[in-house]
């Protein structure tokens, strides 16, 4: 019994290596097939959006604000108002956060194919850029807070400054001398 478990094991894994084996031999490399044009994944689709963003990361501020224009040139297809979308939430090189949240709201208004299709990548963009607009605000508030805040401790300080200054200008008391005891209290 043993001994036709163990050679069914090794007939099986005989078989899986010459099944393998097969396969490799089954689809032979066509000729000319090595200099192929890679297959080109669509445009507008989220994982090729989502690529786009990444590239986005590595540009120079010069080199995002050409990829805008070039951007702004093309038909407003979904596609490319999403890709413009992102590149106007880049923070550096001037990003403009009302621009690219209006540009992903027209997208989630249509009712385009393409459009619905990027629905989900759209309002995932377009909350974040919602999000880092109130951040914006907020750092800014803080800003002035803290600016209102060293107005005020630098007029304490002149003010402070000042009634050193007059504490300087009074005539010095003699040393010895005490104060005179008000009217009427007893000595």
């Amino acid at each position: 019994m043993a001994l036709k478990c163990r050679r069914g094991g090794l007939l099986s894994g005989f078989l899986l290596v010459l099944l393998v084996a097969v396969a490799g031999c089954a689809t032979p490399p066509q000729p000319g097939r090595e200099n192929a044009a890679p297959v080109r994944v669509d445009e507008g689709s989220p994982a090729a959006l989502l690529a786009f963003h990444q590239q986005l990361q590595r540009l120079s501020s010069q080199e995002l604000a050409r990829e805008r224009t070039n951007l702004a040139a093309q038909p407003p297809l979904p596609a490319v108002q999403v890709r413009l979308a992102m590149a106007y939430g880049q923070p550096r090189g001037g990003g403009d956060l009302v621009r690219a949240s209006a540009l992903l709201e027209a997208v989630l208004k249509s009712n385009d194919p393409m459009a619905v299709s990027l629905h989900p990548l759209a309002r995932l963009l377009a909350d974040n850029y919602t999000e880092r607009q109130r951040n914006d605000m907020q750092v800014e508030k803080l800003n002035q807070q803290i600016r209102d805040g060293q107005r005020r401790a630098d007029q304490l300080q002149e003010k402070l400054n000042a009634l050193a200054d007059i504490e300087r200008s009074l005539p010095a008391r003699p040393r010895g001398a005490r104060p005179a005891a008000p009217a009427g209290t007893p000595q």
